[in-house]
């Protein structure tokens, strides 16, 4: 019997359809079936086993989603309960403890302050100074994966549950704390989904029985 999941992709704003077909590739890769769909009533977070916050502008992101206390609520909650989530860049910004911006220093942007890391956002520069590169990230193959910042942060402390996945020129650009992935950079801008493969198998694992003793 093959594992059925749902996986939702945050559209508020950002790389909603970039997500949408990467989850689509990397489920047909590993022969899961699975749903993937757009999540604009936060109601259907309590049905997902999986939600991706995505790439996008960080601020616009939390402004609107925390203009209803009770979605934000509602999202930080199923968090801290184990739902599997994935931010990538602006996502990466919102799950974090804190950020600050490197040339202006400490924002009152609303985080939801559940991935343990401080971010500094714009740390590669501006728009104009976006780049791509290869990383390497053991946890997902030996073959190098290409890494597209735009506007991209980059963790500059992260917590003692904190696992470093990628870095790029000494700094920390992927991590994973449990059953949160974050990245500095977009991998739903490329044609490899080997990080949402890895993302779902997380929420594979996630969703395994717990022993009881």
């Amino acid at each position: 019997m093959k594992d059925k999941i749902k996986i939702g992709i945050l559209s508020i704003q950002g790389d909603i359809e970039e997500n949408f077909n990467a989850c689509k590739d990397a489920l047909k890769q590993l022969n899961i079936e699975g749903e993937v769909t757009n999540v604009k009533d936060y109601n259907e977070i309590l049905d997902l086993d999986g939600l991706i916050v995505p790439g996008g502008e960080s601020t616009v992101i939390s402004t609107l989603l925390s203009l209803n206390q009770a979605n934000w609520k509602l999202l930080k909650e199923r968090i801290n309960e184990g739902l599997s989530v994935m931010g990538t860049c602006a996502g990466l910004i919102l799950l974090s403890k804190r950020s600050y911006d490197k040339r202006i220093g400490e924002t009152k942007q609303k985080l939801l302050e559940i991935l343990d890391i401080t971010v500094e956002r714009n740390a590669f520069g501006r728009q104009h100074e976006s780049f791509e590169t290869e990383l390497e990230i053991p946890l997902i193959g030996e073959k190098p994966f290409k890494g597209v910042f735009i506007r991209g942060p980059v963790i500059k402390e992260t917590g003692k549950d904190v696992k470093t996945l990628a870095k790029y020129d000494n700094e920390i650009v992927a991590v994973q704390q449990n059953n949160i992935i974050g990245t500095s950079f977009h991998p739903e801008l490329t044609e490899d989904s080997r990080l949402h493969v890895h993302f779902i198998k997380t929420i594979l694992k996630n969703k395994e029985p717990k022993n009881i003793r």
